[in-house]
């Protein structure tokens, strides 16, 4: 196989599926492993990585018998029916909503933390600087975001390597398995929406199949791949932050390192958490473009409007809690999303016993959460 056939039938669609699913999410399971402990978190790590990929490669089977050119709301529709497309439908636009507004509140935190003390300017400056941005590249297309994503992730990986260097001498024992030991049972169960949320990726499967076009057979090679590198980076990136900072982890994880790294090494920990968060939000916004106009007929350039610019609004009106943005759309908007694709697999002919046992675990998750949420 020659080196660009090698990018175009493996690296790219890995990096992209890869890259799209290594977003904001990894920023907040350190502080929820200083929470919970870690090994209750190592347990859901390894729980919901098999649940996830089974139902990634579920999505892609499902996606391989869907017509060209639809999107998550329309696969309901061709499948379950109207009803139920409508219900998708309104379950991936205001959970594609919640992640871009979870993409600004962290991207423009990040940007701040490198600027902020050369230019000043406030918080919400920064963030309007990172939706700008974004935006603006959302309207190349996932072609491009393709090649900068397997970039983006060597960079990431390149940014641990420093903070590992550079933090080594605060790397403790106690930071790592005394953290949540007086939490009692109160954040037990604060892993599930967080790891589901870092996990998900079946927006972007339907587009690496078109891009796999003329070579489907490697799909699901691809989608296992692509679950399976963002979960070993997960578990990595958590043992390290929470082994620097302990009880002391940040929301957002990399702005507690800033007394344990040199100016430098800090700076470029928070660059690579702007380039994360920024090919995952153009990633998200224009999959959501994409829902809008495939699947609800809206014009171009008013799904692109609808898409980027109400997380901004929603940001401007003060919705900036970040994990509870996370853990709401992993749980309830996520888990309703699980079950709209096991009732399809199961009109496909899926297994009874894999349809039935992840149905229980979304459904007593979305449970949990709302319960939590009233609360």
């Amino acid at each position: 196989m020659q080196i660009r056939e090698l990018f175009s039938n493996y690296i790219y669609p890995i990096s992209a599926l890869a890259g799209s699913i290594i977003g904001v999410g990894i920023f907040s399971l350190p502080y929820v492993a200083s929470k919970a402990g870690i090994w209750p978190m190592l347990g859901y790590f390894l729980v919901l990585t098999l649940i996830i990929l089974v139902l990634h490669l579920i999505f892609t089977e499902i996606s391989l018998k869907t017509p060209d050119f639809k999107r998550f709301p329309g696969f309901v529709s061709h499948h379950l029916g109207k009803w139920a497309g409508a219900l998708a439908m309104a379950s991936i636009v205001f959970g594609s909503f919640a992640i871009l507004l979870a993409y600004l509140i962290i991207g423009g935190e990040f940007l701040a933390g490198i600027f902020q003390s050369y230019f000043g300017g406030t918080a919400n400056l920064y963030t309007v600087l990172f939706f700008a941005a974004g935006a603006i590249i959302i309207l190349l297309g996932i072609k491009v975001i393709a090649g900068i994503e397997f970039w983006v992730v060597l960079f990431l990986l390149f940014s641990f390597l420093l903070i590992f260097i550079f933090g080594f001498s605060h790397i403790g024992a106690a930071n790592l398995f005394d953290s949540g030991l007086d939490s009692g049972w109160q954040n037990l169960f604060l892993p599930y929406g967080a790891i589901m949320f870092a996990l998900w990726g079946t927006g972007l499967i339907p587009e690496v199949e078109e891009m796999m076009r003329g070579n489907k057979k490697v799909v699901k090679k691809i989608v296992i791949i692509s679950t399976l590198i963002p979960a070993v980076v997960y578990v990595l990136f958590t043992f390290l932050i929470l082994g620097i900072t302990g009880p002391l982890t940040t929301e957002s994880a990399l702005i507690g390192l800033r007394g344990s790294l040199g100016t430098g090494a800090f700076a470029v920990a928070l660059f690579a958490g702007v380039l994360t968060t920024f090919t995952a939000f153009i990633t998200q916004g224009l999959t959501l473009k994409k829902v809008l106009m495939y699947d609800m007929g809206i014009k171009y350039w008013q799904a692109f409007v609808i898409s980027c610019f109400t997380p901004l609004i929603l940001f401007l009106l003060g919705l900036k809690s970040f994990i509870s943005i996370l853990s709401f759309t992993g749980s309830v908007l996520l888990g309703i999303n699980g079950i709209l694709i096991l009732l399809m697999y199961k009109k496909i002919g899926g297994k009874s016993y894999i349809i039935y046992p992840l149905s229980v675990v979304f459904i007593l998750g979305v449970i949990y959460q709302i319960i939590y949420f009233i609360k």
